[in-house]
């Protein structure tokens, strides 16, 4: 678990998953041969034989009033065609809670994007059925993003992501369906990432002169901060993910706010920097 404190905002890591070179199939250029050169990674991002880590966890962003959990990694009992990522059984929601977030506790959940490994704790498998993990929440995802996967859903890629993980919550009422620039609260806000997936958001967050970034997917690995031009197997648009990613760097560059990746391994956080040589990376220490 990490912890950040953005402000009067407490953000907490609650990991579901870690794994060493599961980037292949996400990012096929990040080869072992092609990450060694790009020394800053280790040995946070990076073993020294170039194999990738990278984790699958979920953020609580606490406010004071509000406990927003962002993402929510794979789940516990599904089927999917990723064979290391079926039928988990893993401690998430006893680890969540000794956070300090029961699953009662949280008021909102914030999907970046309606991808298997961010929407699957929406859901737990009760007495046979598929219910809100999170019953007191409001559900919010991007209108672009759902109306996108409602009209294009394929379970050949990955199983019955939507039908288990994303309809339930539909079905129970519980979902608020926002723009991608949506104001959650006064800290805040969705920032508009598209490319990974066409509604793509990234989390914003903003208090007493400090700020936070949750990324999402636009980057899978703090490597696309020197090498963006290394697109995601799973961007639906790898062009505009390339635009998206290009921007973000240039905009947040040698800026204090801080960085926190969605699959950046531990510590997860740190701050844009320019890289001698060119491009840039993310500076844990900064």
């Amino acid at each position: 678990m990490n912890q950040w404190q953005i402000g009067d905002v407490t953000i907490t890591r609650v990991v579901e998953i870690e794994s060493l070179g599961g980037s292949k199939f996400i990012l096929p250029d990040a080869t072992r041969e092609a990450c060694k050169p790009y020394d800053w990674m280790r040995p946070h991002f990076m073993d020294e034989e170039g194999n990738l880590l990278m984790s699958v966890h979920a953020l609580v962003v606490d406010t004071g009033d509000r406990r927003i959990l962002v993402d929510t990694c794979i789940g516990n009992d599904k089927e999917r065609n990723v064979r290391s990522w079926s039928h988990l059984q893993t401690h998430f929601l006893e680890d969540l809670a000794a956070a300090g977030y029961d699953r009662e506790s949280i008021d909102t959940v914030l999907c970046t994007h309606l991808h298997v490994d961010h929407v699957g704790w929406n859901t737990m498998l009760v007495d046979g059925q598929w219910v809100p993990t999170f019953p007191n929440a409001r559900y919010l995802f991007a209108r672009t993003e759902w109306e996108h996967w409602d009209a294009n859903e394929d379970e050949k890629v990955y199983g019955p992501v939507l039908a288990d993980s994303v309809r339930p919550v539909v079905a129970a009422g519980l979902v608020d369906l926002v723009e991608m620039d949506h104001q959650v609260c006064s800290q805040v806000c969705l920032e508009p990432t598209p490319g990974h997936t066409p509604g793509h958001v990234s989390v914003h967050i903003r208090s007493a002169g400090a700020e936070a970034l949750i990324t999402g997917d636009c980057m899978h690995h703090p490597v696309q901060m020197t090498r963006p031009d290394w697109c995601s197997s799973a961007d639906v648009d790898q062009a505009q993910g390339l635009k998206t990613r290009e921007a973000l760097l240039q905009q947040y560059v040698d800026d204090e706010i801080l960085i926190i990746g969605t699959h950046f391994a531990t510590p997860t956080a740190g701050r844009i920097k320019h890289l001698e040589g060119g491009g840039y990376f993310l500076d844990v220490f900064g």
